[in-house]
């Protein structure tokens, strides 16, 4: 059973704290971070993923400290993650793109074709412009289960698709913890998404964390309805 611990992490730039003693608990399978823009996923996934140095707070992977990591050697232990702008190269094929995040992770190009087979992504010499949007997400999922992930982040993995597109994306994502051991954490506005693929769910809001728990229970707290969805309850 893997579990990611986030304890009191407080990231400031300037006057600006994106994140205010945030803590946060995840465990095993696909588990969600959602709420309204600016209110601080992407600077969690940044301090996870090195982009971000917290000014307080520690972050633990099964007991093992992931801030003592070193930015550079967070892929070769274990982190991946996507972008909410994709990283896929254009002037690569599709295998290449893989062999590249082979190299960066410490992966075996084995590893690269068991990826491939996995988002079931075929025209493995097709370039990266030659993708339509779907396929360019199935890149950056690939790139994902390389090698032995343990911990992946998934940021706005379903942007710009449409429902079809989303729920095939959906047995992509939801099958990872299974076929890797990887710990997932999603990131997306498609709500639908977040409901069907994470059994539990955090939601922040102006770098505070409001609810956290069961993703049914989450998402219908007059709390996060408010914040998240601008809906308020009426009293009474």
């Amino acid at each position: 059973m893997s579990r990611l611990v986030i304890d009191r992490v407080t990231v400031r730039y300037g006057g600006v704290t994106p994140l205010d003693a945030v803590s946060l608990e995840f465990e095993d399978g696909v588990c969600g971070i959602i709420g309204p823009n600016g209110a601080g996923k992407t600077t969690t996934f940044n301090v996870l993923s090195g982009f971000a140095i917290p000014a307080e707070g520690s972050v633990h992977l099964d007991g093992e400290s992931l801030l003592a990591v070193p930015r550079h050697r967070r892929a070769r232990w274990g982190l991946r993650r996507s972008f909410q702008q994709e990283q896929v190269i254009r002037s690569l094929t599709v295998r290449e793109n893989l062999l590249l995040a082979a190299e960066n992770s410490g992966a075996t190009r084995a590893s690269v074709d068991a990826a491939l087979d996995y988002v079931g992504l075929d025209g493995r010499d097709r370039l990266g412009s030659d993708l339509t949007i779907l396929e360019r997400r199935l890149v950056e999922i690939a790139r994902c289960v390389v090698g032995e992930p343990r911990l992946v982040l998934l940021d706005e993995p379903a942007a710009g698709l449409d429902p079809a597109e989303s729920e095939m994306l959906l047995g992509v994502i939801t099958g990872i913890p299974a076929t890797t051991g990887a710990l997932v954490l999603l990131v997306d506005h498609d709500m639908d998404l977040v409901r069907a693929a994470c059994a539990t769910v955090a939601v922040l809001d102006f770098g505070r964390r409001i609810a956290a728990g069961s993703t049914a229970e989450v998402l219908t707290s007059p709390d996060v309805r408010k914040a998240y969805l601008g809906i308020e309850e009426e009293k009474a």
